[in-house]
């Protein structure tokens, strides 16, 4: 039985919950609980803290969970990320009060805010940087007014927050941060891992392709088929008129309505879009 750890909460928990659900998993709980038993897929889900997953996954106690990279790397905890699932980006940034920093050599010396200390200060660390940090668990924008610290680092979305506190970022992003699979090493070969992870990548797979089918002439199938090549080869059968055929092809999602107009002037028409739910390429 492949346990999974699931955030219970935040902006992880809704996309990680529908995601497992593409992906199979009976995910709905009927109220509150903790643990979710999916006999069928020989699974069981806990759902949890995001900030404790790392900590469950990395103790062993679960062989996998669903966190961010962020607090992954803030846990301190032997967990690895194993997949890259796409959603729950962010951005982790210095910020301090507009016009006084411009570089990272500016934070030497400096009281550092923010709510993950360990990450701050390995990467400081790495950087060759001496700096002190401040463990705030919340609005750590308005530290710096408050005179508890110098600076802040935190994960930073549109920067309206930091603006209304009159903080600017600067320097390169500390780093780019979304939700992540993580197990240990113990576990990467772990059978059920393995059949978790391709479903997975089905979902992303399906999230980013769509299913394209439209009646081309014969005469004009060569110029379809180059702009829907498919992954390997466009599918193409016959219609009842011997002068058309009709052809499917997986479009990236991102080019889809860009293919469907080279599509039409290229003689194509009853062009279709379909969506897909999951797939194994």
């Amino acid at each position: 039985m492949l346990r999974i750890a699931v955030p219970n909460k935040g902006s992880l928990s809704e996309p990680a919950i529908t995601m497992l659900t593409e992906a199979g998993y009976r995910t709905r709980r009927t109220g509150r609980e903790l643990v979710l038993l999916d006999e069928a897929n020989e699974v069981e889900l806990f759902f949890l803290r995001p900030r404790d997953i790392a900590v469950y996954v990395g103790q062993g106690t679960v062989h996998a969970g669903i966190t961010g990279r962020d607090l992954l790397l803030d846990s301190g905890m032997e967990a690895v990320e194993h997949l890259p699932l796409g959603f729950a980006r962010s951005t982790f940034r210095f910020a301090a009060p507009a016009g006084t920093m411009g570089s990272l050599a500016d934070v030497a010396g400096r009281r550092v805010a923010t709510s993950y200390d360990v990450l701050v200060r390995d990467y400081l660390a790495a950087q060759g940087v001496d700096a002190q940090t401040v463990h705030l668990d919340g609005a750590v924008e308005s530290s710096v007014q408050l005179g508890v610290a110098d600076l802040i680092a935190d994960v930073v979305e549109t920067g309206t927050t930091l603006r209304a506190a009159g903080l600017e970022t600067f320097g390169e992003p500390i780093l780019a941060s979304e939700a992540v699979l993580i197990t240990t090493e113990q576990y990467r070969d772990e059978p059920g891992l393995a059949t978790l992870v391709r479903r997975l990548e089905g979902v992303l797979r399906a999230r980013s392709y769509v299913l394209v089918d439209y009646d081309v002439p014969v005469s004009k199938l060569h110029l379809a088929a180059a702009l829907t090549p498919g992954l390997e080869s466009p599918t193409v059968s016959p219609l009842q008129n011997p002068d058309w055929v009709a052809v499917r092809s997986m479009v990236p999602r991102a080019d889809m309505n860009r293919v469907m107009d080279e599509l039409y002037e290229a003689g194509a028409r009853a062009i279709l879009v379909t969506s897909l739910l999951a797939c194994r390429l």
